[in-house]
Order: structure tokens, then sequence, then C-alpha cells
């Protein structure tokens, strides 16, 4: 037969094969491309980042400096002898008078600018007293301590006369110069006589420069405190972001991580931390952000140049996806048209197999109804001869010949049910229901069958059968593959002789071996006698039907098991099968 080249068929696979190697090459271009520009990208965060870092350090170590310059100076005014005199005195109203003198030094002079710049903003703005329960003692209004007004004073009060140093802020509105934000310092008066905490000096200190601290160009720096945000150069709207932002996070825990934010349209990196943790004094956050724009614009860039490689490497990918795609579609084209060549000859064989299989269903359906229809004619027929069997004027010979009808008639129900459940088997339609079957029990039980049936040959039996080895399967068809075995046994076997009869079992399995004396079945003939309806020379003057292994091995694979013959020879014969334990997975596979 001759097959047109499938030239249609070629070019489809041809197509699909291109189309293959292009989507291959163009993803692992794609995720070549993505690791580069991320790692890039990673790159870039971490240099911008690195550099944030750098100008928060330089922020914060400046402002530990000042605070440390600060707290050492309010430890050595707490300290003066008229402040102590007028509060263990009790002479209030000498307190600020007396306070003025002491603290002359750390208040700013406007008039000696140059002595304030070298002080690094070490001096205080304004200077007030609270008493034990925390609140502000009134200053006199003759004296010049720094002015504040009535909300502002209220806003240095504490809850209590605190035991440690308090860090706060307090936000002044100056309607000349703009929002003014002061560092406060509440530093507790320890009494000299018995060592508790009788008044607090609060001082508030210049405005502290942020930006001008942190040594950045591009990093800005503010604080928030009482829900508002000193950070200068920056819209109410973009302030009223970072507040927010603030607020959403008041409630976790302090963290010092940075992370994204937009203002006015423009991202930032954006840092907070509060300043003040544990103080009787408003929370207070300092607030850093950097503009990420040069970052983003870096980031484009290497975008682009990585999708101009991308593009190369596409149109390289597309070239070479073309050259492999004709390159290995040669043998295929070759295999279509071997291909070609064969689909008429499968055609053939796929049809005769349906046949042959058509064949099979038909000759097991029959062989299932006819053995179900010869049911009931061979129950007639005993029912006939049984009477007249029964009939008073038969002769001795005439009851013989019609007992041995009798006779022949059960023999033939025996084959009857034996098609029957082997067309069932065949058909799939039987189903071991398992359960624990006492084996050494059925074995006990069948001997005594047995031997209670006439022995013209006066054959011995030997066993080797523990107590109570159960196996898992139905009783009935167990009953049957034993009832086969010891038949074969007792009918094969010699004058004189023997059968022998062992069971063992072990975790995997149970192993049952029926061996007999006799004349053993030819070599050539070993491996049919499991075919069905097959007789050899050593049952030619037997009765049976050569039904009765074949019943019996089909029977040991329902129950998961297998049927062998062992050996044959030198006036001996065995058979084995096998058996799964009750209750336990049969692991054992026979082949």
């Amino acid at each position: 037969m001759t097959a047109l080249r499938p030239q249609n068929s070629i070019l489809s696979f041809r197509t699909k094969l291109f189309v293959t190697i292009m989507i291959v090459v163009s993803a692992i271009s794609a995720l070549t491309l993505y690791i580069v520009e991320n790692r890039a990208t990673v790159n870039f965060e971490r240099e911008l980042k690195q550099e944030f870092q750098y100008g928060l350090a330089a922020l914060h170590q400046s402002q530990q400096i000042r605070h440390a310059a600060i707290l050492e100076r309010c430890r050595a005014l707490v300290k003066k002898s008229r402040i102590h005199a007028a509060l263990e005195d009790n002479a209030i109203d000498l307190l600020y008078p007396s306070a003025r003198e002491e603290l002359r030094d750390v208040m700013e002079n406007p008039q000696d600018s140059s002595s304030n710049a070298g002080l690094h903003g070490l001096s205080a703005k304004f200077y007030r007293f609270l008493d034990r329960e925390g609140r502000v003692i009134s200053p006199p209004t003759d004296i010049d301590i720094g002015q504040l007004s009535k909300t502002e004073e209220s806003q240095l009060s504490l809850p209590h006369t605190p035991a440690t140093p308090q860090l706060g802020y307090l936000g002044r509105d100056n309607p000349t110069e703009g929002d003014e934000l002061y560092e406060v310092i509440a530093m507790p008066i320890v009494s000299s006589e018995t060592g508790e905490s009788i008044a607090t000096l609060v001082l508030g200190f210049a405005p502290m420069n942020l930006d001008a601290l942190a040594n950045h160009p591009a990093l800005r720096s503010g604080i928030d405190t009482n829900g508002r945000l000193y950070l200068t150069a920056l819209s109410p709207s973009a302030s009223a972001v970072l507040s927010n932002k603030i607020s959403n996070t008041q409630s976790g825990p302090a963290t010092r991580n940075s992370q994204r934010v937009e203002i006015d349209g423009t991202p930032y990196l954006f840092f907070h931390t509060i300043l003040n943790p544990g103080s009787l004094f408003p929370a207070a956050y300092e607030i850093s952000i950097y503009p990420l724009a040069d970052f983003l614009f870096r980031q484009r860039e290497l975008r682009w140049q990585v999708g101009g490689i991308g593009g190369l490497v596409l149109i390289g990918g597309f070239l070479i996806s073309r050259f492999l795609a004709t390159r290995l579609a040669k043998p295929v084209e070759e295999l279509a048209f071997d291909s070609a060549n064969n689909f008429a000859l499968r055609q053939q064989a796929e049809a005769a197999l349906e046949t042959t299989n058509r064949e099979l269903q038909r000759s097991m359906r029959f062989s299932a109804d006819a053995s179900h229809q010869l049911k009931t004619p061979v129950t007639v027929l005993r029912a006939g001869l049984e009477e007249l069997l029964a009939e008073p004027h038969l002769s001795p010979r005439q009851c013989d010949e019609l007992a041995a009808l009798v006779h022949q008639t059960y023999r033939l129900s025996g084959v009857i049910e034996d098609l029957l459940l082997l067309s069932r088997m065949e058909a799939g339609r039987l189903a071991i229901d398992f359960s624990p079957v006492n084996l050494s029990h059925l074995i006990d039980g069948w001997l005594d069958d047995l031997g209670a049936l006439p022995d013209p040959l006066a054959l011995k039996a030997e066993t080797d059968v523990p107590p109570n080895i159960y196996i898992a399967g139905e009783q009935r068809y167990v009953t049957l593959i034993l009832q086969n075995l010891l038949e074969n046994a007792r009918k094969y076997n010699r004058q004189n002789g023997r059968i022998h009869i062992a069971l063992r079992s072990d975790e995997t399995q149970v192993v049952l071996t029926i061996g007999n004396t006799g004349r053993p079945i030819e070599p050539e003939a070993q491996e049919h006698i499991f075919e069905r309806f097959h007789r050899g020379t050593a049952g030619e003057n037997i009765p049976g039907y050569g039904l009765g292994l074949n019943l019996a091995r089909e029977l040991s694979r329902l129950h998961r098991g297998e049927l062998r013959l062992v050996r044959s020879r030198d006036d001996w014969t065995e058979f084995e099968v096998k058996f799964c334990p009750s209750a336990r997975p049969c692991l054992n596979k026979v082949s």
C-alpha cells in the first residue's frame, strides 16, 4: 500500500515546533532579563537605603550629643543652692527671683548672638518650675523667664513629679516667623534632706535645625507631636499625609523601618521613630523623608536598557527557533511518512481485534447461557430417573443401570455448576466477600469426609497442619479449591499410596501444599494442566472433565493468591496454593 505524503500535517507540525521553541526561548530570555533587572533594582535600592541610613545616622549622632550636653547642663542647674533654699524653706515667692541669678548663664541673650552660636543651641528660651503635683508654679510678671501663653504653660504640666528627666516638645504659633518647636527638658529637683523629688525644673531650648544636623542635602527631617508635624519646606497637604501615616502606626510597636510614601505626587522614602518613649509628655516622633525621584529615573533608564536588550534577544531567538524547527522537523517528516503507510495496517489490526473481542464475548455469553439452560433439563431428568428407580417391579440389573444414570446426572450438574462459575469469573461478575476463614478447620473436615468414602486404593493421609490458621477469603470458594486439590490427590494416586498435606504461614502469606504418590505428569503436559478440559495420559481411565485445576487456579487468583505445580516426578506430584493472612494486606505478588 502506498500512502500520500502528509504535507499539511508536516507543515502544521513544523509551525507548532517553531512556536514552541520560540515560546521557550522567549520565556528563558524574559526570565533572564527579569532577574538582571531585579538584581539591578535591588542594588539601587540597597545603595539608596544605605545613603538614607548614613544621613539618619549623622542626624541621630548629632541629636545624641546635643541631648547629652543639655541633660548635663540641666543636672547642674537643679543643684543650685538658691533654688534648693527657696523650695526647701517653702519660700515660693523667692523661687523665680533666686533662679534668675542661677540660670542667667543658660538663658538665651538676644543681644549676644555670637555667644549663642557658640553654645550650639544649648541656651534655653524659657524655664518654669512645677510643684509636687506636677503643676506649673506661676511666675512673677516682672522677671524675664521666657514668654509663654497660659495655654502653652499648661502643656508643661505633668501628672506628677517625675523621678527621672523627661523629654517633650512644645509647639508655638509665631505669627512673624512661622511655627516653632521647642525641646522641653523636665529635670526633677531632689531634696538634699529627704532625697525626694520636691519640684521640677522645665527648660525649653531653641528649635533644632534637623536638616542641618542631618548633613545631607536631600534628607528632610522634622518632628510630629500632638498630631501636628513641624517640618520645613513642606506643604500643608504633605504634612497631613505624614501625620496620618504616623497616627496609623502609633497603635503598633515602635519601628525604625523605612517605607515608601507619596507626597504631592512625588514618591519619598519615609522613616519615623519615637523620640521620647516612656515620657510623661505627649509622644513625639522624628520624621525623615528622602526623595525617590532620582532612583525612579535610574530605574526607568535601566528598564529601557533591559527592554532594548530583550528585543535583540527575541529577534535572535526568532531566527534560532526557525532554524531549529526546520532542522528538527526532518525526522518527523520521515516518521509521518512511515506512519501514513502503517495506518491502514493498524486499522485492519484494530478491526480484527474488535471482531475477536466480539466473538470472545459471544462465546462467554453462550457458555453462561448454555450452562444455565442445562440445569433445568438435568434436574428434570434426575427426578424422572429417581421416580423410575422407585418402581417395585424393577429387576436388579435395571436398578443398577438407573442408579448409574442418576449418578451421571449428578456429575453433569457438577460440570454445569463449574462452567457457570468460570463464566462469572471471566465476565468479571464474581466478587469475593473477604472474611476470616479457618483453613485448618476446613482441611480437617475434608479429611474426615474423604475417610468416610470407600477407599479401594488403601491410601494413607499425612498432615502437618497447625491449628487455627486463618486466611482472608470466602469460605465456599476456599472449600472448592481445597476439594478439587484433595480429590485430584486421591483420584491420581496408586495402590497403598499416600497423601501429604502441609500448611505454613508468616506475616505476609499462608502456603498450603498438597502432594500425592502416583504416576507423574509428563513434562510436556505440565504446562497445559491448568487449561480448561485438558486431560493428560495419566487421567485416561479416571473419571473427570478437566475443569478442576482450572477452576481452582482462577479462584486462587481471585483470593489474591496463586496455585502452581511444584513438581511431578519420581512417583510424587505436589501442588502449592498461596493465600493472604486474615486481617492483613496481601503483600506477596505471585507470578
